[in-house]
């Protein structure tokens, strides 16, 4: 059962995937909206991924990691 709500360590470490997911994707000079067509996602789910404000679940991740072109070892280290 999740804990409610969720301790710091687990929201630093999904701002942390978000900035790193972000710089792939301005490495690469895509937009949000390009990165989301790229990888089946909407443009606002991007964003929140980005933000760190919602979880995600893997499957977006594995998805974005593949329209990026990295591992995504890359994006969860």
């Amino acid at each position: 059962m999740p804990i409610d709500p969720l301790p710091a360590w687990v929201l630093t470490r999904r701002r942390a995937i978000g900035d790193r997911v972000r710089a792939a994707r301005q490495t690469r000079r895509l937009s949000q909206e390009k990165l989301g067509e790229l990888a089946g996602l909407d443009r606002k789910t991007v964003n929140r991924i980005e933000q760190g404000t919602h979880g995600t679940s893997v499957d977006h991740l594995i998805l974005i990691a593949d329209a990026i072109g990295v591992p995504l070892r890359d994006l969860v280290e």
